[in-house]
């Protein structure tokens, strides 16, 4: 039992969880939308805190981060429930558990810190669910895990309250962060959020934070993959965020309540990246399949490759001092 954070008493007897944008008020007994979140007694409390649904040590290439210690190890665990609805979650059998309705382990935050320690990773990843609703547990790692000198790296939709949001990101060191489309449309119809609080996130990031973040955006087909669509997505991140803000763009497979759309061509994600990359973008990425061009760092000063990808392992890196090993072009990110 875990007294919750970002919560005050509401009307009739209920609580206002002021962690997200979504604002549950929750009744005796009752959880949020989330699932981990409930009042029990009047309180809120974290019932994910601490309650880890397995650990796995994935290459960091995997979360996906391309320029944050490339080739190196990460672990990544999540716990059950989600803030958002996502109709195509691809990790739907755990962020649409209750706890209660899966099997999951007890582990204080630093026995997450031990196990990386055990395992000679040099970075911890909060993922598989979205770690904005167990963000008590992801700051208690996270401080932990940086006097270990170990880092913290967030794998999330970006939907949190902008109050919150400044204490859950204390102690990361780096996130990627799911732009899943670019019309309030889509958020609203298959993901039960809004584009304006993820938008808000990212400018948070850019200009508030030195944490590193890459934004990912996974392209269904008839529903946020129109190149108009991702021309207005691109420019935005390039006008916004930057250029040197690496892009990935991931193809869909049938899943959870979206079976009967068909997998994103591999034209698709082609043209995403070529748009992006048209935009000024200088480092985008495919994922999900297999293009060994869409997977490889090129300088944007000499055009040479310097990271090359066999799909998420790094099979040569030419990257010393975090510049180009052949021109000496400053690269974007965290490699020393």
């Amino acid at each position: 039992m875990y007294k919750a954070r970002w919560w005050e008493p509401a009307t009739n007897d209920k609580l206002l969880c002021t962690l997200c944008p979504r604002y549950c008020t929750i009744g005796e007994g009752q959880n949020g939308f989330c699932y981990i979140r409930q009042n029990i007694g009047g309180e809120l409390y974290s019932i994910g805190y601490g309650k880890p649904t397995g650990f796995a040590i994935d290459p960091i290439e995997k979360k996906p981060l391309n320029h944050f210690y490339p080739g190196t190890g990460i672990l990544s665990f999540g716990t059950a429930g989600c803030n958002l609805g996502c109709k195509f979650c691809q990790n739907w059998t755990m962020s649409k558990a209750r706890m209660d309705d899966i099997n999951s382990l007890s582990v204080p935050p630093e026995g997450v810190v031990e196990i990386a320690k055990r395992n000679r990773v040099p970075s911890i990843a909060f993922t598989y669910n979205d770690p904005v609703i167990f963000g008590e547990y992801v700051i208690d790692v996270s401080k932990i895990a940086r006097e270990e000198n170990i880092k913290s790296v967030m794998v999330t939709a970006g939907y949190i309250d902008k109050r919150a949001r400044s204490e859950v990101f204390r102690y990361i060191d780096a996130a990627n962060v799911d732009l899943k489309a670019f019309t309030e449309t889509f958020y609203h119809k298959l993901t039960f959020s809004h584009l304006e609080n993820i938008l808000e996130t990212l400018l948070w990031l850019k200009n508030e934070t030195d944490i590193w973040f890459e934004i990912t955006t996974l392209l269904i087909p008839g529903e946020n993959d129109s190149s108009e669509e991702i021309k207005q997505l691109t420019g935005w991140v390039a006008e916004n965020l930057g250029d040197s803000v690496p892009l990935h763009f991931t193809a869909f497979h049938p899943d959870f309540k979206m079976r009967d759309k068909q997998p994103t061509p591999f034209s698709t994600i082609r043209m995403a990246r070529e748009i992006a990359l048209s935009a000024g973008i200088k480092y985008c990425y495919t994922g999900n399949v297999h293009d060994p061009e869409g997977h490889t760092t090129f300088c944007p000063g000499c055009a040479k490759p310097i990271v090359k990808r066999g799909w998420h392992d790094v099979t040569s890196n030419k990257i010393k001092n975090s510049c180009c090993g052949y021109c000496g072009t400053k690269i974007a990110g965290r490699f020393e």
